[in-house]
């Protein structure tokens, strides 16, 4: 396979490039052959995959986090015709500050693990899910959850898990909340919203479980809607959004998870939205959701 990976110095602040000489021994030991090119400036991993399915590239390998994978299948799919086969398989070296799709498929994080995995080549259809005109691999929100990462963007004095629950905290403390109606294949909602979550992965932000009953490979997306009245009942909601399993915050008064292949929001105001992490660069009321099944090829154990 012709590889090609595309390196974004800058995930986990910095922290993709610190380690970008372990990971090159990772794949040189893997008996990997590759082209490298590295992000210097945000998008400019959407032109560089673009530029890379242009060269002829039949694999891709993303070194970075979500984001980073989010701008890499965005700038794949530039002329892509969503009837046809999606143009590369993608491949993960985790080196993002969550690492949330790597870790939901089962990609490890050990980097001379996961050289492995690029080496043996054993790949398997992921779903890809699509907002307006953005694609996707592990989750979209709009809402809290976004509303959340405008939080978190601005913290800059931690890292890591716990800029996430700082970020939670002050978002939960302003309360925001939108008047909503819901639509997709076999239901409908209309009424107050704290919350959507729609999720291709169970996980997001490296420790919120948002769509914990979502599969990356069922064909399905998995949204979760909510609604919580006062701050005490979002704070109530807060650990148990952390659980995996049984006793999830799906499960409390007024969340609800649901499967679907189509789905449309509109909102009585406008929200911050993302994708993969990424927030859109203007808030939005009017957002459709659709899913491709089985189209990414990725890399997986």
């Amino acid at each position: 396979m012709k590889i090609k990976i595309l390196l974004n110095p800058y995930s986990n602040r910095w922290n993709s490039q610190r380690r970008w000489a372990e990971a090159e021994s990772a794949l040189r030991a893997a008996g990997l052959d590759f082209d490298l090119s590295v992000s210097e400036h945000a998008d400019h991993l959407v032109d560089l995959a673009a530029d890379a399915v242009k060269g002829g590239f039949s694999t891709l390998i993303v070194a970075g986090g979500d984001g980073s994978i989010g701008e890499v299948v965005n700038g794949a799919s530039r002329g892509w015709n969503e009837k046809s086969a999606f143009p590369v398989t993608l491949g993960i070296l985790p080196l993002g500050t969550a690492n949330d799709l790597g870790d939901n498929i089962g990609v490890p994080r050990d980097l001379t693990a996961a050289a492995k995995v690029i080496a043996n080549g054993k790949t398997r259809g992921a779903d890809l899910g699509k907002c307006n005109e953005r694609y996707f691999l592990n989750n979209s929100g709009a809402g809290l959850e976004p509303y959340v990462s405008t939080k978190q963007e601005k913290i800059k004095w931690i890292s890591g898990v716990p800029r996430y629950l700082l970020a939670a905290v002050q978002g939960i403390l302003d309360k925001p909340n939108w008047k909503a109606r819901l639509e997709w294949d076999g239901g409908s909602y209309e009424g107050p919203l704290s919350l959507v979550s729609i999720g291709n992965g169970q996980r997001t932000g490296g420790i919120f479980f948002m769509t914990p009953h979502a599969d990356p490979f069922d064909g399905k997306l998995t949204f979760m809607h909510g609604h919580r009245g006062t701050r005490l009942g979002l704070f109530q909601a807060l650990p148990r959004a952390m659980k995996p399993g049984k006793g999830s915050f799906v499960e409390m008064e007024g969340m609800y998870e649901i499967h679907c292949t189509r789905l449309k929001i509109h909102l009585d105001k406008p929200s911050p939205v993302h994708t993969d992490g990424e927030l859109f660069d203007q808030w939005l009321t009017d957002l459709e959701y659709k899913i491709f099944p089985t189209t990414v090829q990725m890399l997986i154990p």
